[in-house]
C-alpha cells in the first residue's frame, strides 16, 4: 500500500466523523478542488485504506430488543473457517472475530426476545459442528462507538 500523505488524513479524518458530508465541503476544509477530492476518496477505496460506507441502521426501530456478544470456543482452532461459513448464514450475526483469549471467536448478533436468542444459541450456533462451548454477554446499552482515530502527523 503507498503512504497516506496528510491531505489523505484529513480527508479520512473529516469522512470518519460524517461519511454523507459533501464533497464540496471536504474540499473546502483541505483547501483544494471537489476533484481533488474525488480522485484521492476513490484511490484510498483502491488501496483498501476505505473499505466500506453506508449507514447505521437502529436494531431496535427493526424490533431488535437484544444486542450479544456470544464467546464461542471451538473444538480445535482449525476449524474456524468452517465454523465461520455456518455462521454467515445466521443473518442476525453481525460480526464474527478470531480472538485470543478464552474463547476461539467472539460473535456479535442481534435477536428481537429472548426466545430468539435461546433459539440462535441453543438451535443454531450450539449445533455446529466444532463448537463445543459458548458465553453470553449481553450489551445493557452503547456508550461509544465511532471510526479508528485518523492521526495527522506519522510517528517515526
Amino acid at each position: 500500500m503507498e503512504k497516506i500523505d496528510s491531505l489523505d488524513r484529513k480527508i479520512l479524518s473529516i469522512l470518519s466523523k460524517n461519511a454523507r458530508i459533501p464533497f464540496k465541503d471536504v474540499a473546502a476544509e483541505c483547501g483544494v478542488s471537489r476533484a481533488a477530492i474525488h480522485q484521492r476518496v476513490q484511490h484510498l477505496i483502491e488501496n483498501g485504506v476505505i473499505t466500506g460506507s453506508g449507514f447505521d441502521v437502529n436494531a431496535k426501530s427493526l424490533g431488535y430488543t437484544t444486542c450479544t456478544y456470544v464467546g464461542i470456543t471451538l473444538e480445535r482452532g482449525n476449524m474456524y473457517k468452517s465454523v465461520v461459513e455456518r455462521l454467515e448464514h445466521i443473518p442476525e450475526i453481525v460480526e464474527c472475530h478470531f480472538t485470543t483469549g478464552p474463547y476461539t471467536m467472539l460473535v456479535k448478533l442481534y435477536a428481537r426476545d429472548n426466545e430468539q436468542l435461546m433459539d440462535l444459541l441453543n438451535n443454531q450456533m450450539q449445533g455446529i459442528p466444532g463448537v463445543v462451548a459458548t458465553e453470553t454477554l449481553i450489551s445493557l446499552e452503547q456508550s461509544i462507538k465511532r471510526e479508528v482515530p485518523v492521526p495527522q502527523e506519522v510517528k517515526k
